[in-house]
Formats: C-alpha cells, sequence, structure tokens
C-alpha cells in the first residue's frame, strides 16, 4: 500500500488526492510523529504562518520528504529548493504526474548520502571513517554508526533506545552499558581529533550532535520567513 500525507489548512482538492490512484491517505491518528517516512503534500500559500514556519524549519531529513504544490513563481520553486524540499510544483501538473513525481521524491529521500558534513566533521560512510581536516579520526564501525546516525538530526535529542535499535538493532534495553561504552570512545577520540564537546548527554538520558549556529540548514530570515510568506499569497494566511 502506498501512502502520503497532506499538509495544508484546506481539505485536499481532487486535482491532488492520490486515493484516485490507490494510495492511501496517512492521518494524524496513525503516527505520533508530525513527519514520518512518507511523502507530504501541501499547499503553502494556503497556511498560516506558524505552519508554514514550522514546514520552514523542519531539520533536512524531514523536508526532504515534502512536496509543495501551486508554487507558481519560478523564484519561490528555487528557493524551495534549493532549501531542501523535495520537490515544488505550479499549477497544472496531471495526478499522473504527481504520482510519478512523488514516487521519485520517495526513491531519492531513501537513498542514503556518502558524505555527511557537520561543521569540521566529514563522514564518510562509503569507509565509514570520520575526518578532521583531511586526518581520519580512527572510528571502529559502531562509534562512526552512532555519529552517523546523531548527524542525520543534528541537535535534535536522540534517545538510547533508538540508538539502540538503529545501530544496534535492539528493540530492548540490554543490561550491559555499551552504548555508554561507545559514547565515551567516540567523543574521546572526537577530542583527540580537535571536536571537542560534539555529543551530547541530556538529562533524560538522550544524546545530540551538538548544532552548528542557528537551526541548521535554513535560513529562517525576512527573505523566506517574512517577505517569502507575504508574496506567498497572503490573503490565504491567518495569523
Amino acid at each position: 500500500m502506498r501512502l502520503f500525507r497532506w499538509f495544508s489548512a484546506d481539505p485536499i482538492p481532487a486535482a491532488y488526492d492520490l486515493r484516485r490512484l490507490g494510495w492511501q491517505l496517512l492521518t494524524d491518528s496513525r503516527s505520533t510523529a508530525p513527519f514520518e517516512a512518507h511523502a507530504l503534500l501541501g499547499l503553502p500559500h494556503h497556511l498560516p504562518l506558524a505552519q508554514w514556519l514550522s514546514l520552514a524549519g523542519a531539520n533536512p531529513a524531514q523536508r526532504k520528504w515534502m512536496m509543495m504544490l501551486e508554487v507558481d513563481e519560478s523564484s519561490e520553486r528555487t528557493r524551495m529548493l534549493r532549501l531542501g524540499f523535495g520537490d515544488a510544483l505550479g499549477r497544472g501538473p496531471s495526478l499522473d504526474e504527481i504520482e510519478a513525481r512523488v514516487l521519485r521524491l520517495e526513491q531519492l529521500a531513501q537513498s542514503l548520502p556518502r558524505y555527511r558534513l557537520h561543521g569540521a566533521i566529514k563522514l564518510d560512510l562509503l569507509s565509514r571513517e570520520a575526518y578532521v581536516a583531511g586526518r581520519a579520526v580512527g572510528l571502529h564501525p559502531r562509534e562512526f554508526a552512532l555519529l552517523w546516525r546523531l548527524a542525520e538530526t543534528p541537535g535534535e535529542p536522540v534517545s538510547a533506545n533508538e540508538l539502540l535499535y538503529d545501530v544496534w538493532r535492539l528493540s530492548f534495553r540490554p543490561e550491559t552499558n555499551s552504548l555508554a561504552v561507545h559514547v565515551s570512545r567516540l567523543r574521546a577520540k572526537l577530542r583527540t581529533s580537535g571536536v571537542d564537546g560534539m555529543v551530547e548527554t541530556l538529562p533524560d538520558g538522550s544524546y545530540r550532535l551538538l548544532a552548528i549556529g542557528p537551526r541548521s540548514a535554513i535560513p529562517l530570515d525576512s527573505d523566506l520567513a517574512l517577505d517569502g510568506y507575504l508574496r506567498m499569497g497572503k490573503e490565504h494566511f491567518t495569523i
């Protein structure tokens, strides 16, 4: 079953309703997460400012699943694509074209990049190593997997249970302190490489990779957040 989500202040128009092609529309009752690993279609012109900012402020791992519709100005579509949205379309595409683009978007969103950059750290998935100033940090596979997972959502907490499942494929909390040991070793190696304090432990026992600069990757300046909001059909917005 192919699944998708809809994000707009208005009901989904027939022109964008993939249910007509056999898809299933997910609702919030199906998941506690606001963004799940399924395409998210929306009409940004019809969103209140706060909801638009929640979309624009999502981390890159979430934005890549989002397809913005009825964005008629080429400059606005270009801006959205540069900011990491999965796709941006003007008015007029057929439902078949939207389905083809959603399938392509999902393929691209599920593909893993070879590299992740975070500050001075460069992660190479092929060699499963981290580099600082061109020098290998010397990570063991589990240490690399921990850092890679944390770098997927920098600045956001990742619970111990999530890390145990994503890195160790464990669905339960073992009695050993293997996670804490690996985090400690990872920190020591990063410190030796000159990037201390990158992995934080939060009071609830979760971990996060220290965010570099303001909110990782999306400049919510007046050009996008306010001027852009005004350009994108302010008559549709309610504050």
